[in-house]
């Protein structure tokens, strides 16, 4: 039975926000649909510009199952995933990536870069797009346009 976790993703998103981070959230659930790991951005809060919500979400999981591939998972994240995201769902051989709002200028699954569709990428995992898309573009507009 299919079951959304994009409201936990979102609320990570709205947890990042409150952080002064980008309101981007992420969940990842094993083979039988367990949530294992979540995450908000943290790029400020570690002084690391790799502490995505999905690298850290990826890095939880990968820890608690002692593997570095995480073969059956699914990522729920609130944003398209940046080529450095994408490259590391397509490494962890993640087997469905779920996204909210599309991102034109720095995406790397549907835009720019798009990672899945580069002839070396050795993994590329079911991606359904759109999932809560405009609740994810909301939270994004709001923090935005509260820092301009």
């Amino acid at each position: 039975m299919f079951r959304s976790h994009m409201d936990a993703a979102l609320s990570e998103a709205r947890a990042a926000a409150d952080r002064g981070e980008v309101p981007v959230g992420a969940v990842l659930t094993d083979p039988a649909g367990r949530v294992v790991a979540a995450a908000g951005n943290r790029t400020r809060e570690l002084s690391d510009p790799t502490a995505h919500a999905e690298i850290l979400t990826i890095r939880a999981a990968c820890a608690a199952a002692g593997s570095e591939r995480l073969p059956g998972h699914r990522l729920w994240v609130t944003l398209e995933p940046c080529p450095m995201c994408a490259a590391a769902i397509s490494a962890a051989r993640i087997a469905v990536l779920y996204y909210g709002a599309a991102d034109p200028r720095m995406g790397g699954v549907a835009h720019g870069a798009r990672v899945f569709d580069h002839p070396q990428c050795h993994h590329r995992p079911e991606v359904y797009e759109g999932i809560a898309a405009e609740p994810a573009a909301e939270l994004l507009r709001h923090f935005f346009a509260a820092r301009r």
